[in-house]
């Protein structure tokens, strides 16, 4: 990259006496990155003999996913021992998009043994001169994402070198602040990453009432064998049948029927990307979801959307409101499809502050009745997580598209009575505002922990006296 790289930290005469400025090199014992194993994502394994192999997948800020951990054999781990992460190790994405290039974490002990492939860096601190939580704070911080932007030898795939990262310069307080820093900011971690499984949680206990209301038909089968529907109100059990009908992909309950996406939407249109920057008063600025957003929103998070400036004209037509879905119709990967679903909520539209819409890479749909939108998504959701949306993927090598026009007129629906759509949604709304309500809990937390970190650094707060 052409030009001298921004700065990640102060200058050494910027600092607390006694602290200093060094090479990532000159403290570390290991920088370095691993390979895919020879046969590819083919000789991946379903369940662990002995090594996981980390992707950049699995990298998130200050957490690691499990989702989707693949696992290699004995031989393949051999293969890869000079890749092999050892516990405290920090991890860091060195390719990929703007949301997952640069992502960094320390690697869970529950994890080991692991290797990691190409595509993420092992960092391994000499612990005599610097602690693992410390240096993953300083690399997290958001001013140190803009300084590993300043390396990126890539266009908008996004990569940085061994050297690169080898040439990082880190404030390195004396090791007792370094360990007090690290304490402190992850205490707030800690409670961030409470909120996130309590969300885990209660998006789990959605999909089982989904399950048993919308697949298993759990209701209309106890009101069939004469038996009081577990866990529902006199008025809401009355909504169900107490029998089944045909219908062309086998029984369903009385009253209901088999349709399609499209027969319950009212408008579908395609995001827009806008401007990165403001070209005149007439433009509104907008927050931007793109594929690769999705997971997070997903559990409730926000992450960096990056913002956008629309024409009112297409802030009008796109912008999102409560209960309408965005579907991710290009992206995929030989082991993801696309298709991936998100539904925006009140709250979360709210905690934004300015509007919110999709990238050129999503539809945006709109549905007949608010209160078809959990159901529907929900519905999405586990046909996602089913591998049901391969088959309506076009295009063979590269980018992956998601025939969101066939799917919707095609794949077949089991769409509930209305009522019983509505009493499913008062049911489940709270679950939805909670989640949020972590959220947002989250992002304050991780704001404070991002204020934190300069005024430590600089000597403002003392990690000591704070910790």
């Amino acid at each position: 990259m052409a030009g001298e790289p921004v700065r990640m930290c102060p200058t050494v005469e910027d600092l607390p006496v006694g602290w200093q400025v060094k090479r990532l090199d000159s403290f570390c014992t290991k920088i370095g990155t691993g390979a895919t194993p020879r046969g590819g994502s083919e000789v991946y394994l379903n369940s662990r003999i002995s090594h996981a192999l980390v992707r950049s997948q699995h990298v998130f800020d200050r957490h690691f996913d499990t989702a989707g951990l693949a696992f290699i054999s004995d031989g393949h781990a051999k293969e890869l021992r000079n890749a092999e992460v050892q516990s405290g190790d920090v991890l860091l994405n060195i390719t990929g998009d703007g949301v997952t290039f640069g992502r960094s974490c320390i690697v869970p002990d529950r994890v080991l043994p692991a290797c990691v492939n190409q595509h993420v860096s092992i960092i391994r601190p000499d612990r005599h001169e610097c602690d693992p939580g410390y240096l993953l704070s300083v690399l997290t911080h958001p001013a140190t994402k803009c300084y590993i932007e300043s390396f990126n030898s890539g266009g908008s795939r996004r990569a940085i070198t061994k050297g690169h990262i080898e040439s990082f310069e880190i404030p390195l307080p004396p090791l007792a602040e370094q360990k007090a820093i690290a304490a402190m900011l992850g205490a707030l971690d800690d409670k961030i990453e409470l909120n996130r499984r309590m969300n885990a949680t209660l998006e789990a206990m959605v999909r089982v009432l989904f399950q048993s209301w919308f697949v298993d038909f759990d209701p209309v089968r106890a009101k069939l064998d004469g038996r009081q529907p577990i866990g529902l109100d006199k008025e809401t059990a009355a909504l169900f049948p107490n029998g089944f009908q045909d219908s062309p992909i086998g029984h369903i309950p009385h009253g209901w029927k088999v349709g399609v996406l499209g027969e319950l939407t009212k408008f579908v249109i395609g995001g827009d990307w806008g401007a990165a920057e403001a070209s005149g008063n007439e433009n509104v600025s907008c927050f931007c979801i793109r594929g690769a957003d999705i997971p997070l929103l997903q559990s409730g998070g926000v992450g960096k959307m990056p913002t956008r400036f629309l024409k009112q004209s297409s802030v009008d037509k796109r912008q999102l409101a409560d209960g309408d879905l965005v579907i991710e119709i290009s992206g995929g990967s030989p082991t993801q499809c696309t298709g991936r679903p998100v539904l925006a909520s009140g709250a979360l539209l709210q905690n934004l502050g300015q509007p919110l819409v999709a990238s050129n890479f999503c539809r945006i749909v709109k549905l007949k009745s608010p209160a078809l939108s959990k159901f529907v998504y929900l519905w999405l959701r586990r046909l996602y997580d089913a591998g049901e949306l391969f088959q309506f993927e076009t295009g063979t090598t590269g980018i992956k598209n998601f025939a969101f026009v066939i799917f919707s007129e095609k794949y077949p629906l089991v769409v509930p009575d209305l009522h019983i759509a509505k009493a499913f949604d008062r049911a489940v709304s709270p679950f939805f505002a909670r989640i949020q309500a972590n959220s947002q809990e989250s992002r304050t937390l991780a704001t404070l922990r991002d204020t934190l970190l300069p005024k430590l650094l600089s000597g403002e707060l003392s990690p000591i006296t704070t910790a």
